[in-house]
């Protein structure tokens, strides 16, 4: 299995082990019956939820975290 491929499968436990501090993940959701985006931190908190993925990703960036898609 590749580098990528472990990636792609980490748990929200996975991603707390790499440090909360320095990833977040985005996370497709649906509130109200529409698509939604949720930034959760490492550990797996919820953090917001925001209308599209783009913008979770820069929100993201804008406080010095790596986005991380979650499927």
């Amino acid at each position: 299995m590749t580098g990528l491929e472990r990636i792609l499968r980490f748990t929200a436990r996975d991603f707390e082990a790499l440090g909360m501090e320095q990833l977040a993940y985005v996370k497709p959701v649906e509130v109200d019956g529409r698509a939604a985006f949720a930034v959760h931190a490492a550990d797996g908190t919820e953090i917001a939820v925001m209308p599209d993925r783009e913008v979770a990703r820069a929100a993201i960036r804008q406080y010095d975290l790596e986005p991380v898609s979650v499927h």
